[in-house]
């Protein structure tokens, strides 16, 4: 595939500084989401944190994301995917939220990407809470139920909390589930630890066919056993992929709201990642990065190598379109 206009490459650190200039993920131009049409892969902030439960903080996520994603180069070292020559990439900004109000900021989310997913843009999103998935899938799984890998140290499939509270970051995919967006068999969760409230909190997701590998069983399957198993199980289908920063051990990102300890290590949750390649993947996210836990911004770093391993496989993705 011949390369992309030089318009939507990445300013180059050799002409301008890594620390200068205005943030934008990657380095990539801001384009207006509204006038896109050019752009085959939008990454997106979704400052938002009003379905957290206990430690706030993911609503600075995007912005500490971006200045982070400046170390980001235009190569993978490991695959040669060159992402930003396959495809036109762009930072279509931050989704329109309500930091006051849940079901105000569901439904404006949902209407921010169904204008992306309209023009035929591919979504990458940096949240956020966990929750922002939910409004995201509304829009892109409007015509048919996706699959999903999904890394996480928490099933996100409970159902209230506090009583009657539906939405929170613990409940979107069971909501997935209940609108028809997310097709629980083809739903693989990785990484799931620590204690639970009930011993009936994940039954839910394993009676609906979920297929949960906690992460005693993936030390036990190894790296590549858990790819052959993800991969079996999303199969050929539409997939998306998100991942949850506190899939990994705190060590690693200590910037998030639920961590657990005895977690992935970030090379294991690189190589998971290569290893969905050649999947037929719709999007993708990293969520619950939470800067006032990691001022070191490292979680952020974290957070945005992982969304270049995302990218690159949508970015093959689309080129193979």
């Amino acid at each position: 595939m011949t390369s992309k206009p030089e318009s939507y490459k990445p300013i180059s650190g050799n002409d301008l500084p890594r620390f200068a200039g205005i943030a934008t993920f990657m380095r990539l131009p801001y384009v207006d989401p509204r006038d896109a049409g050019e752009v085959d892969i939008g990454l997106i902030g979704v400052p938002w944190d009003g379905g957290t439960t206990n430690r706030a903080g993911a609503r600075h996520g995007p912005r500490q994301i971006r200045d982070l994603s400046t170390m980001a180069r235009n190569v993978h070292h490991a695959t040669g995917i060159k992402p930003f020559h396959l495809c036109n990439c762009a930072d279509l900004g931050d989704s329109p939220v309500n930091p006051v109000d849940i079901g105000d900021t569901l439904a404006r989310v949902e209407k921010y990407y169904a204008t992306v997913v309209d023009q035929g843009i591919l979504p990458l999103s940096a949240g956020g809470d966990h929750l922002i998935t939910l409004p995201v899938m509304r829009a892109l799984c409007r015509e048919e139920p996706v699959g999903m890998v999904h890394f996480d140290a928490h099933t996100d499939t409970w159902d209230r909390y506090f009583g009657e509270s539906k939405y929170t970051h613990g409940t979107p995919f069971r909501r997935a589930i209940e609108e028809g967006l997310l097709d629980p068999k083809r739903t693989v969760q990785i990484g799931i630890r620590g204690a639970l409230y009930s011993d009936k909190d994940k039954q839910w997701g394993l009676d609906q066919g979920i297929r949960v590998i906690e992460i005693e069983e993936y030390t036990e399957m190894g790296i590549a056993a858990v790819i052959a198993e993800a991969r079996r199980v999303v199969g050929d289908g539409k997939t998306y992929i998100s991942f949850d920063v506190d899939a990994l051990d705190p060590v690693y990102a200590p910037g998030t709201g639920t961590p657990e300890i005895g977690g992935i290590t970030t090379y294991d949750a690189q190589q998971m990642i290569r290893g969905l390649r050649g999947l037929n993947l719709v999007g993708g996210d990293v969520v619950e990065v939470s800067p006032p836990f990691d001022m070191s911004g490292n979680t952020a770093l974290v957070a945005v190598t992982i969304m270049f391993e995302i990218l690159c496989l949508l970015a093959e993705k689309v080129s193979q379109r």
